[in-house]
């Protein structure tokens, strides 16, 4: 996974409103790397914050990502390489809560342009029916985490994610259909 800076310079702008945060996955996990979240059964909901692998977030899944752009060095003026997510249960405070994901089609990797655009529309078009508004009319942002080449050639990532926030100050309880 690669993490931008906060705030990075590759943001993705959206009519008048830039995405604030762009994350991109190269499906870089160790083994002896970040695990799955703990999460309760039937229902599959995180009960207890830790540091999960990226590739094991499920739509609904809450997360601090203000702390984890904090704890990226910043020596790059691009991304920064991640393989996991401090998740939280949604109780708890939190600033970005997973929204939408897709598995783009299999071949040849497209080019960053073409997967940006692709992760634009795609997370634009799951806004409104997780939020209750659209996104023209709504205060909340949303920013994405997406394949990068050597994820796609190396790992077969072609996972998109799209993260809702409310800004940097948390938030408690999930922001699914809070119309705001």
């Amino acid at each position: 996974m690669a993490l931008p800076h906060l705030r990075p310079t590759r943001s993705l702008a959206v009519g008048a409103v830039l995405l604030t945060s762009v994350l991109l996955v190269s499906g870089c996990s160790a083994i002896l790397g970040p695990q799955e979240a703990q999460r309760d059964e039937p229902g599959g909901e995180v009960t207890a914050a830790s540091d999960a692998d990226v590739f094991s977030l499920q739509i609904g899944d809450c997360v601090n990502q203000v702390a984890a752009d904090a704890e990226q060095p910043t020596d790059s003026d691009d991304y920064e390489e991640v393989s996991s997510m401090p998740v939280v249960p949604c109780g708890d405070p939190h600033t970005d809560e997973l929204y939408a994901e897709k598995e783009l089609e299999a071949g040849d990797y497209p080019g960053d342009e073409a997967i940006a655009s692709l992760t634009e529309e795609f997370c634009l078009a799951e806004f409104e029916g997780f939020v209750g508004l659209s996104y023209e009319e709504s205060s909340l942002d949303i920013w994405p985490m997406l394949p990068v080449q050597v994820g796609w050639e190396t790992d077969d990532d072609r996972v998109v994610q799209c993260f809702i926030t409310a800004g940097t100050e948390p938030t408690t309880g999930s922001l699914k259909g809070s119309a705001i």
